[in-house]
């Protein structure tokens, strides 16, 4: 099939297929995105407050704030894209291959993003420049201009810097690998000789009952109380070994209990039709695997820590280079490329803000949210136009966010521009009305639909 470069069609006859009303296909799919986007933030936020032990001041003035502000960022950028769909095609006079994809999510993710809190737009743009960087790489995959490398892994890198990382990145790594092994930057090696030796802990009342959390850290203690200390160990009321050990277990029973949350939605649907798939939420391999990657991580970095501590007397920056090469070894446990590519990304940013504190870089303003509206276009230019090449669990987002209605694009149209925009779509022609529409389609339709 020859390629051609625009194609005459109306925007119901290519995107708001359930409906020949512009006004209300944006209606409904605001509607739509507003509900999705309330579902997801409530309890991310409940839950963070929760994690983050807020006060009930947090609760009373600004949790339902902070809800309904990422709410209103997320709806606005599912409801603007069909607006500017819809504007873009009026102003051309139909489509062309990038016009329906990243011409109309360009100014929609702009505009969204602007209306998110400041403090979450970094993040938000790291996530989304990961997964508009794979959708490339996938493109050029399927173009033959690259060839796909296999079983290459990223090893987590943590540069225990002054000033290194800030932000939700620090505050992360704080959580996973503990305070003790973020430096003050208060002279670290003279501090950490002349720490005091501090490894007995007062006891607890007899009176109160132990609860599980106490039994276990009185089990590991009776574990590891022989092990010894090095003096520049900041970890003063655990020896080298119990620290490691409780690292190992801390983070195991972290990474088991998000994988459980996360299952706890699809589970609890299945609860009353199949009871029998209820031990599947405890019971499931892709607990563990989360479990073992954190766990893993975590005893590596903190092992190999005090490790370098005990053979080279002192407490140094180095440590945390080599503890976090070896600890990236425990993703062989849970082989995420979202994982790889995110610890990429922050890196190659962290290097990028030095160099613009050093001068070597220029420094562009609102870099963040351009670039969130770039690679959101991108990953919608693939959701448009090749699906295949988009990665599976942000498409299932986006056919949740719309209740569905992205899937009825009419792709078959789309296909004259040489990018298979239907192939994952097994034929699907949506059913128009002839009334509302400018060109005959049953040239297109249907050989499929026989």
């Amino acid at each position: 099939m020859a390629v051609v470069s625009k194609i005459p069609h109306s925007c119901y006859e290519i995107g708001h297929t359930w409906s020949p009303s512009c006004v209300q296909s944006a209606l409904d799919v605001t509607r739509g995105a507003l509900e999705v986007s309330f579902k997801i933030y409530a309890p991310l936020y409940l839950i963070a407050a929760i994690l983050r032990r807020r006060k009930k001041d947090y609760y009373l003035k600004r949790l339902l704030p902070e809800i309904l502000w990422s709410t209103s960022f997320l709806t606005a950028n599912g409801g603007l894209y069909i607006i500017f769909f819809c504007i873009i095609r009026k102003l051309l006079g139909g489509f062309y291959s990038w016009s329906a994809g990243f011409g109309s999510a360009l100014p929609a993710s702009y505009i969204a993003i602007l209306l998110e809190r400041k403090s979450r737009r970094g993040l938000l743009t790291i996530y989304m420049a990961n997964l508009a960087t794979e959708t490339l790489f996938r493109m050029a995959v399927t173009r033959g201009i690259v060839r796909p490398i296999r079983h290459v892994k990223l090893y987590g890198l943590f540069c225990r810097s002054k000033d290194g990382l800030k932000g939700f990145t620090f505050s992360a790594l704080k959580f996973i690998i503990g305070k003790e092994e973020i430096p003050t930057h208060t002279g670290t090696r003279t501090a950490a000789i002349e720490a005091e030796v501090s490894q007995v802990s007062p006891e607890r009342p007899g009176s109160r009952r132990k609860t599980l959390i106490a039994f276990t850290r009185e089990l590991l203690e009776s574990i590891c109380k022989w092990g010894p200390r090095h003096r520049c160990c900041k970890h003063h009321q655990d020896n080298c070994i119990s620290y490691c050990v409780k690292g190992f277990v801390r983070m195991f029973s972290v990474g088991y209990l998000i994988q459980c949350c996360l299952k706890v939605p699809s589970t609890f649907r299945q609860m009353f039709s199949k009871p029998s798939r209820l031990p599947s939420l405890f019971y499931n391999k892709e607990n563990f695997q989360l479990g073992a990657f954190l766990g893993s991580f975590v005893s590596i970095y903190k092992g190999t820590s005090c490790l370098l501590r005990w053979v080279r007397n002192i407490d140094d920056e180095l440590h945390a280079l080599i503890a976090g090469f070896l600890a990236g070894t425990s993703m062989f446990f849970y082989k995420s490329t979202t994982i790889s590519m995110y610890l990429f990304s922050k890196l190659v940013e962290t290097m990028y803000f030095k160099g613009i504190e050093a001068g070597h870089f220029p420094y562009f303003p609102h870099a963040d949210t351009v670039l969130y509206a770039i690679s959101t276009a991108i990953c919608f230019q693939a959701a448009v136009m090749e699906v295949q090449n988009l990665r599976p669990s942000y498409w299932k987002f986006l056919l949740r966010l719309t209740k569905g209605r992205f899937a009825l694009m009419n792709r078959q149209l789309l296909d004259v521009f040489g990018t298979q925009a239907s192939r994952d779509f097994k034929g699907f022609v949506p059913k128009l009305d002839p009334h509302f529409t400018t060109v005959l389609i049953f040239d297109f339709s249907s050989p499929i639909s026989g």
